[in-house]
């Protein structure tokens, strides 16, 4: 049975806690477009191949962690975002985007969707921001190598990550992780005692940082660590609604 926009809109922003966010973009509905949703597609960022994608599966709905209408980007509806979002609006496609709150959610969010296909159990959070929990750490119950630490990525992500080692032999006992861009957190995983830090992206002050704190650095892939969100986010909504939901994987290197 179709839902409508109003219902679905108002559900997801009371399971991912909208209101809690001082986010980098809008989270929740960013085009508007038909009433009544059945079918929804969902990926990682609203690129044009993926809107392609949604416009091929007769989509009424696309679902993203990257949306548009980012923090001190031009305002203006020109260029590649004029495309998209004409391609959207041509379509009756509706754009709904959840940036932190899907990074934050504690069962459906980036970061603990990654805990799950990495097979880590949950000890704990590794920071907040506005208040919600923002990355997470591990206690393993048999300390392992950066190796084989790094083997358990590869597999989990399909992607071999970049390993940044601090230059000494220590077993790993703590790993924390936040998926994305947020190698800036390497200093709080140091401060709650990981050994091992896993994130999306990196920076050229993170190769000095994990070497001058003594702790491994895993940059996993903005695109690779991020994937798992928004895929079981669309999985609720369908199984909450009884509604059809296709996940799909525009490949991204980064």
């Amino acid at each position: 049975m179709p839902v409508s926009r109003r219902q679905l809109v108002s559900e997801l922003d009371k399971l991912l806690r909208t209101d809690q966010f001082n986010d980098y973009c809008p989270n929740g509905l960013q085009v508007e477009g038909c009433e009544q949703i059945t079918r929804i597609v969902s990926g990682v960022t609203a690129s044009q191949a993926l809107i392609a994608r949604a416009v091929d599966l007769n989509a009424d709905l696309l679902l993203v962690h990257h949306g548009y209408f980012w923090r001190g980007e031009s305002p203006v509806i020109t260029g590649i975002k004029q495309q998209r979002i004409r391609q959207l609006l041509a379509h009756n496609i509706n754009l709904l985007a959840y940036h932190l709150p899907l990074d934050s959610h504690g069962e459906l969010g980036n970061n603990a969707q990654l805990a799950s296909i990495l097979g880590f159990e949950i000890g704990g959070e590794l920071t907040k921001i506005n208040n919600q929990p923002m990355g997470l750490y591990s206690d393993l119950a048999e300390p392992i190598g950066a190796l084989e630490l790094a083997r358990r990525i590869t597999s989990g992500l399909g992607r071999e990550p970049q390993h940044i080692a601090p230059g000494n032999e220590q077993r790993i006992t703590r790993v924390a992780w936040c998926t994305g861009a947020a190698q800036s957190y390497i200093e709080q995983a140091v401060s709650i005692g990981a050994q091992a830090f896993i994130s999306g992206e990196i920076s050229e002050p993170t190769v000095h940082i994990a070497r001058e704190q003594g702790i491994h650095y895993f940059a996993a892939g903005h695109h690779a660590t991020e994937r798992y969100g928004v895929r079981a986010l669309g999985n609720w909504i369908a199984e909450r609604f009884e509604l059809e939901h296709q996940f799909i994987d525009i490949d991204n290197p980064v």
